[in-house]
Protein backbone atom coordinates (compact mmCIF):
# COMPACT_ATOMS: atom_id res chain seq x y z
CA UNK A 1 0.00 0.00 0.00
CA UNK A 2 2.83 2.37 0.83
CA UNK A 3 4.41 1.84 -2.60
CA UNK A 4 1.15 2.71 -4.36
CA UNK A 5 0.82 5.94 -2.35
CA UNK A 6 4.40 6.92 -3.14
CA UNK A 7 3.85 6.32 -6.85
CA UNK A 8 0.61 8.27 -6.91
CA UNK A 9 2.30 11.22 -5.15
CA UNK A 10 5.18 11.29 -7.64
CA UNK A 11 5.02 13.54 -10.65
CA UNK A 12 5.40 11.11 -13.53
CA UNK A 13 6.38 12.38 -16.98
CA UNK A 14 3.73 12.82 -19.63
CA UNK A 15 3.56 9.65 -21.76
CA UNK A 16 3.17 11.78 -24.91
CA UNK A 17 6.41 12.44 -26.77
CA UNK A 18 7.12 16.09 -27.53
CA UNK A 19 8.36 16.97 -31.04
CA UNK A 20 12.04 16.30 -31.66
CA UNK A 21 14.57 16.24 -34.50
CA UNK A 22 16.22 12.82 -34.14
CA UNK A 23 16.66 10.86 -37.36
CA UNK A 24 17.17 7.15 -38.03
CA UNK A 25 19.14 6.02 -41.08
CA UNK A 26 19.40 2.45 -42.38
CA UNK A 27 22.39 1.75 -44.61
CA UNK A 28 21.45 -0.88 -47.21
CA UNK A 29 18.77 -2.69 -45.20
CA UNK A 30 18.07 -6.21 -46.52
CA UNK A 31 14.94 -7.45 -44.77
CA UNK A 32 11.63 -5.78 -45.63
CA UNK A 33 9.78 -6.64 -42.38
CA UNK A 34 12.62 -5.14 -40.29
CA UNK A 35 12.44 -1.92 -42.28
CA UNK A 36 8.65 -1.92 -42.00
CA UNK A 37 8.85 -2.31 -38.23
CA UNK A 38 11.37 0.54 -38.03
CA UNK A 39 9.10 2.67 -40.22
CA UNK A 40 6.28 2.05 -37.74
CA UNK A 41 8.64 2.95 -34.87
CA UNK A 42 9.52 6.19 -36.66
CA UNK A 43 5.90 7.18 -37.23
CA UNK A 44 4.86 6.46 -33.64
CA UNK A 45 7.84 8.37 -32.24
CA UNK A 46 7.80 11.31 -34.68
CA UNK A 47 11.20 10.38 -36.11
CA UNK A 48 12.41 10.81 -39.71
CA UNK A 49 13.55 7.64 -41.50
CA UNK A 50 16.30 7.69 -44.14
CA UNK A 51 16.97 4.61 -46.27
CA UNK A 52 20.23 4.27 -48.17
CA UNK A 53 20.34 2.18 -51.36
CA UNK A 54 20.90 -0.46 -52.44
CA UNK A 55 17.96 -1.98 -50.59
CA UNK A 56 17.41 -5.72 -50.35
CA UNK A 57 13.75 -5.25 -51.34
CA UNK A 58 11.58 -2.85 -53.30
CA UNK A 59 9.62 -0.15 -51.48
CA UNK A 60 6.34 -1.58 -52.70
CA UNK A 61 7.17 -4.97 -51.11
CA UNK A 62 4.06 -6.50 -49.55
CA UNK A 63 5.97 -7.55 -46.39
CA UNK A 64 7.33 -4.03 -45.94
CA UNK A 65 3.88 -2.46 -46.19
CA UNK A 66 2.35 -5.17 -44.02
CA UNK A 67 4.87 -4.47 -41.22
CA UNK A 68 4.20 -0.74 -41.35
CA UNK A 69 0.48 -1.29 -41.91
CA UNK A 70 -1.49 1.92 -42.09
CA UNK A 71 1.43 3.94 -40.68
CA UNK A 72 3.27 4.14 -44.02
CA UNK A 73 1.42 7.21 -45.40
CA UNK A 74 2.47 9.22 -42.31
CA UNK A 75 6.14 8.21 -42.49
CA UNK A 76 8.67 11.02 -43.00
CA UNK A 77 10.84 9.06 -45.45
CA UNK A 78 13.87 10.06 -47.50
CA UNK A 79 15.66 7.58 -49.76
CA UNK A 80 19.30 8.21 -50.70
CA UNK A 81 20.91 6.73 -53.81
CA UNK A 82 24.03 5.44 -52.05
CA UNK A 83 26.20 5.77 -48.96
CA UNK A 84 28.32 8.60 -50.39
CA UNK A 85 25.21 10.66 -51.23
CA UNK A 86 23.82 10.03 -47.74
CA UNK A 87 26.98 11.12 -45.91
CA UNK A 88 27.19 14.17 -48.16
CA UNK A 89 23.56 14.97 -47.22
CA UNK A 90 24.26 14.82 -43.46
CA UNK A 91 27.62 16.60 -43.62
CA UNK A 92 28.13 18.56 -40.40
CA UNK A 93 25.38 16.69 -38.52
CA UNK A 94 26.05 14.85 -35.27
CA UNK A 95 25.90 11.11 -35.81
CA UNK A 96 26.00 7.86 -33.92
CA UNK A 97 26.95 4.63 -35.69
CA UNK A 98 25.32 1.62 -34.07
CA UNK A 99 27.48 -1.49 -34.35
CA UNK A 100 27.62 -4.79 -32.48
CA UNK A 101 31.41 -4.43 -32.70
CA UNK A 102 31.52 -1.02 -31.03
CA UNK A 103 33.61 -0.52 -27.89
CA UNK A 104 31.57 2.38 -26.45
CA UNK A 105 28.32 1.59 -24.66
CA UNK A 106 25.04 3.15 -25.73
CA UNK A 107 24.81 4.39 -22.14
CA UNK A 108 28.00 6.45 -22.62
CA UNK A 109 26.62 8.36 -25.59
CA UNK A 110 25.61 11.99 -25.06
CA UNK A 111 22.62 12.23 -27.39
CA UNK A 112 21.33 15.61 -28.51
CA UNK A 113 18.23 16.66 -30.37
CA UNK A 114 18.96 16.53 -34.10
CA UNK A 115 21.37 13.58 -33.92
CA UNK A 116 21.51 10.92 -36.63
CA UNK A 117 21.15 7.32 -35.40
CA UNK A 118 22.71 5.16 -38.11
CA UNK A 119 22.36 1.39 -38.48
CA UNK A 120 23.91 -0.99 -41.01
CA UNK A 121 22.40 -3.85 -42.94
CA UNK A 122 21.25 -6.97 -41.13
CA UNK A 123 23.85 -9.13 -42.87
CA UNK A 124 26.93 -6.89 -43.02
CA UNK A 125 26.44 -4.12 -40.48
CA UNK A 126 28.14 -0.79 -41.20
CA UNK A 127 31.14 -0.84 -43.52
CA UNK A 128 34.42 -0.86 -41.56
CA UNK A 129 35.73 2.15 -43.50
CA UNK A 130 32.79 4.21 -42.20
CA UNK A 131 33.33 2.99 -38.64
CA UNK A 132 37.02 3.90 -38.94
CA UNK A 133 36.12 7.41 -40.15
CA UNK A 134 34.04 8.11 -37.00
CA UNK A 135 35.67 6.01 -34.24
CA UNK A 136 34.36 8.18 -31.37
CA UNK A 137 30.79 7.94 -32.65
CA UNK A 138 30.50 4.14 -32.73
CA UNK A 139 28.21 2.77 -30.02
CA UNK A 140 27.00 -0.64 -29.01
CA UNK A 141 23.98 -1.83 -27.05
CA UNK A 142 25.22 -3.72 -23.97
CA UNK A 143 24.27 -7.38 -23.98
CA UNK A 144 25.21 -10.70 -22.38
CA UNK A 145 28.66 -12.03 -23.34
CA UNK A 146 28.82 -14.48 -26.22
CA UNK A 147 25.40 -13.65 -27.65
CA UNK A 148 24.78 -12.60 -31.23
CA UNK A 149 23.59 -9.11 -31.97
CA UNK A 150 19.98 -7.97 -31.59
CA UNK A 151 17.44 -7.81 -34.41
CA UNK A 152 17.78 -4.53 -36.33
CA UNK A 153 14.29 -3.28 -35.49
CA UNK A 154 14.78 -4.07 -31.79
CA UNK A 155 18.15 -2.30 -31.76
CA UNK A 156 16.71 0.77 -33.49
CA UNK A 157 13.95 0.99 -30.87
CA UNK A 158 16.38 0.68 -27.95
CA UNK A 159 18.76 3.34 -29.30
CA UNK A 160 15.98 5.73 -30.33
CA UNK A 161 14.23 5.61 -26.97
CA UNK A 162 17.49 6.03 -25.03
CA UNK A 163 18.20 9.13 -27.14
CA UNK A 164 14.66 10.41 -26.54
CA UNK A 165 15.01 9.75 -22.81
CA UNK A 166 18.20 11.80 -22.70
CA UNK A 167 16.99 14.77 -24.71
CA UNK A 168 13.73 15.03 -22.77
CA UNK A 169 15.16 14.22 -19.29
CA UNK A 170 15.79 17.74 -18.02
CA UNK A 171 12.69 19.56 -19.18
CA UNK A 172 10.40 16.94 -20.63
CA UNK A 173 10.96 18.65 -23.97
CA UNK A 174 13.56 18.28 -26.71
CA UNK A 175 16.30 20.85 -26.97
CA UNK A 176 18.59 19.51 -24.26
CA UNK A 177 21.94 19.95 -25.91
CA UNK A 178 23.79 17.96 -23.30
CA UNK A 179 27.00 19.02 -21.67
CA UNK A 180 29.54 21.04 -23.59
Amino acid sequence: MLQRNVLSAMSLPDPILPPHSLKIALLQPQIAPNTGNIARLCVTSGTELHLVRPLGFILSDRQLRRSAMDYWPRLKLTVHDDTAAFFNYIKGGRLWLCSSGGQRSLWQADFRDGDWLIFGSETRGIDQAILDTYPNQVIRIPQSPGERCLNLATAAGIVLYEALRQITALTGKPGNTGSS
